[in-house]
């Protein structure tokens, strides 16, 4: 039996673009596309401030620094976050849930500024009983803390909980742990797992 939903957030509750982030923040830094993905991602720079370790305002003066840019911290902000498209095809599958009684947790791979966007422009994340981020856990899956933070979270054995994204290693890690566990492609997919574990409504 089903008790609770795990749920990653991009690319399944939102989709999201790296690429036009790394067009907005490289328009403000002076850097054409490929070069801001080496200074941001391909340097870990973005997946340490997914981790919490740095701050937005820490992030930008880090930005600042390596373009020799001065950068303001709310156009950073809107060059960051303003990448997000709601799925809203998952809004009756979550109040589905809600409806029938399985508590929601929300797993993802964030920073703050996402999160705030998220929640600003979108109603998808109001269904959910408690989140799990990395910016707030101090990892990004697939390490260990995160995991294990959610199974905190879920408040049921790891084979009651289903767990789902987009990312097949962060699936096969979250099996590790005990997750009854499939990879997001779609929502029409998502329902037939569901179905296929008697989930009511599906």
């Amino acid at each position: 039996m089903i008790r609770t939903c795990l749920f990653d957030m991009g690319n399944v509750l939102v989709f999201f673009s790296h690429e036009r982030m790394c067009r907005q923040i490289g328009a403000l830094c002076g850097w054409n596309r490929d070069e801001c993905r080496r200074q941001l991602m391909d340097s870990g720079l973005q997946w340490n401030y997914e981790r919490g370790l740095l701050t937005c305002a820490q992030m930008r003066d880090a930005l600042s620094e390596l373009s020799g840019r001065s950068i303001s911290l709310a156009a950073l902000d809107r060059a960051t976050a303003d990448i997000f498209i709601e799925n809203t095809s998952m809004l009756p599958v979550l109040a589905r849930l809600k409806a029938n009684g399985q508590r929601l947790v929300l797993l993802s791979n964030t920073s703050v500024s996402h999160v705030r966007y998220v929640e600003k422009h979108f109603d998808v994340l109001n269904e959910f009983d408690d989140r799990i981020l990395s910016c707030e856990v101090g990892a990004i899956k697939p390490e260990a803390r995160i995991y294990e933070a959610a199974l905190e979270a879920i408040h049921c054995d790891p084979g009651e909980c289903f767990y789902t994204d987009d990312i097949a290693a962060y699936i096969e890690k979250g099996r590790e742990y005990g997750l009854d566990a499939e990879i997001f492609t779609q929502t029409a997919v998502l329902k037939e797992h569901l179905h296929d574990r008697q989930i009511t409504g599906f």
